[in-house]
């Protein structure tokens, strides 16, 4: 029996930016909430939280980028054509805050351009980001192999919901992150914070789930046709009892869960959105194997992939191991 790899390296991207998203997300959050802190010791906690794990996250990112192009070279193109001007964005966004992130500590006399920049830089990336994905939901226009659509066709109400909707769930996942890993006022104030965030992002997903499926009749038949509903019923009654858990948790003074079940429900949007886009890599024009390279390609890419990929998994564990303590203005306990 062949294998078909091809939809091995759709898991293997769709994996790596999964993960990139959970793990670079709540320091964009963190970012974004970034000057509700207070100067000082408030805001260094906040930065010392995510100072050993936020360089490693967007290696996430990479895997995922040079994924795409090495395995489904054809839909990288397209995208990267299509989207030019908000990916430019979130990544001149994302030199901004790493800049920021380091600067801040060492020019002390400019400590607040640094912290507006390392804010300002974590919001557009999120909101690039979230415009991204809900261009790529709405349709990309192919001729042929080529890209066909105009320069600001990536700007539609839709994708502005999904912008400000992905930043929003950013910025919960960073209060969660904080409730956990800080003590004191600082995390009462994250607490708050993911008490009206967890709201917000509830009824962010609810206008996306709502808005997708008329986007394309493959999302509306793939959720609301009969028998298929059947299977893809449990993904929002899922989503449902996770956010009335994650309220029940954060009431009850929980440090972990409020924090866990926001990945929770960041995995459950996940699989909506493979419900409505599968089999398309660009949605509505290019199906996986349509834009994959060759059989050959894949088999040698796979064998690095093998090999780096368990490296990079057990670092991660191992950093996170490390720094799994509560955080202070000085850096992590003892």
């Amino acid at each position: 029996m062949t294998i078909d790899l091809t939809i091995i390296w759709a898991f293997i991207i769709v994996a790596a930016v999964f993960i990139y998203v959970v793990l670079d997300g709540f320091d964009l959050g963190i970012g974004i909430l970034f000057r509700s802190f207070a100067v000082g010791q408030d805001r260094d906690t906040a930065m010392n939280s995510i100072a050993p794990v936020w360089d490693g996250n967007e290696t996430w990112l990479v895997l995922g980028g040079g994924g795409l192009l090495a395995a489904f070279p054809l839909a990288y193109g397209l995208i990267l054509s299509a989207l030019y001007a908000p990916i430019i964005a979130m990544l001149l966004a994302l030199v901004f805050r790493g800049v920021a992130f380091e600067f801040r500590w060492r020019d002390p006399a400019h400590q607040g351009y640094w912290d507006l920049a390392f804010s300002g830089g974590s919001l557009l990336a999120a909101v690039s980001q979230g415009v991204v994905l809900g261009a790529l939901l709405q349709g990309v226009a192919v001729e042929g192999r080529a890209y066909a659509g105009g320069w600001w066709d990536w700007l539609t109400p839709f994708s502005l919901l999904t912008g400000v909707s992905v930043a929003i769930a950013y910025a919960l996942l960073g209060s969660t992150w904080l409730v956990m890993k800080t003590e004191g006022r600082l995390q009462q104030q994250a607490r708050t914070m993911a008490w009206w965030l967890g709201g917000a992002t509830l009824a962010a997903i609810v206008a996306v789930s709502v808005a997708t499926p008329f986007l394309n009749a493959a999302y509306f038949d793939n959720w609301m046709r009969w028998p298929t509903i059947l299977a893809v019923a449990p993904v929002p009654v899922l989503v449902a009892l996770a956010s009335v858990a994650f309220a029940r948790r954060l009431r009850a003074g929980h440090e972990r869960a409020p924090f866990l079940l926001t990945l929770a429900i960041f995995f459950l949007c996940f699989v909506g959105l493979g419900i409505s886009v599968f089999p398309y890599v660009v949605p509505g024009a290019v199906t996986i194997w349509a834009a994959a390279t060759d059989r050959s390609s894949q088999i040698f890419m796979l064998w690095g992939v093998g090999l780096v990929l368990p490296i990079i998994l057990v670092y991660t564990a191992w950093a996170y191991w490390v720094f799994r303590g509560k955080v202070g203005a000085h850096g992590y306990h003892a």
